[in-house]
């Protein structure tokens, strides 16, 4: 693995983003898997998925610079967690590339998408009309910087049954290569809204939020 990107918010929030090279025999050399991560990974289809998997553990690993085991499950609404660090965190991958975004303090979410056409696709499903109106239906890069925005928060939130398209609103902005937009959350157990930020990352968008 190749380090590509690493970004510190602030003294308590960082993300790093990784290149995925090596084949899963040397990312499982480089971590201590225990028999729920071994299970794990005897369900994911061989390939991307596992590699993905892998690529995230060696990251945290790398991230918070230890040797000891590093307990990484999901809740119950498959929201990655530590269990014996204190840190909250936040895991993307997107083809050849994983990224960790971690704080000392609140929540965070991260999103990390392959730029593609076929986003326009499916642009109706996760806006709203308004919101389509308000980009335009030929603004690719707007509409990924969007849904990364919409994962990031999702993530963050950590709660299933909250709707891209009905519990999110993202407001008006301008889009440049580099900036921040602003989403409200209007779901059933918060109501906020929140400072997105996104950029381009080579053919990448990528979207990251924090708590407060």
């Amino acid at each position: 693995m190749a380090l590509v990107y690493l970004r510190e918010l602030d003294n308590n929030v960082r993300f790093a983003i990784w290149r995925i090279e090596e084949p899963a025999e040397d990312l499982i050399g480089r971590l201590q898997l225990g028999a729920r991560e071994k299970a794990v990974l005897s369900r994911l289809n061989k390939g991307k998925r596992t590699l993905h998997w892998l690529a995230t553990r060696v990251l945290l690993r790398k991230m918070l610079d230890t040797p000891g085991y590093i307990d990484c499950p999901s809740d119950e609404n498959g929201k990655p967690y530590l269990a014996n660090f204190p840190q909250r965190i936040s895991l993307t991958h997107s083809f050849d590339y994983a990224a960790v975004m971690m704080s000392d303090n609140g929540e965070v979410g991260i999103d990390l998408e392959l730029v593609k056409p076929k986003i326009l696709r499916i642009a109706d499903k996760f806006m709203k009309p308004n919101e389509l109106e308000a980009i335009g239906r030929t603004g690719i890069e707007k509409l990924y910087a969007c849904w990364c925005a919409k994962e990031a928060v999702y993530k963050l939130q950590g709660n299933k049954g909250v709707s891209f398209k009905d519990n999110m609103t993202i407001r008006p902005f301008d889009f440049q290569d580099q900036g921040v937009l602003f989403l409200d959350l209007d779901a059933p157990h918060r109501q906020e809204r929140f400072k997105v930020y996104y950029e381009k990352f080579q053919e990448y968008m990528l979207g990251y939020v924090t708590e407060n």
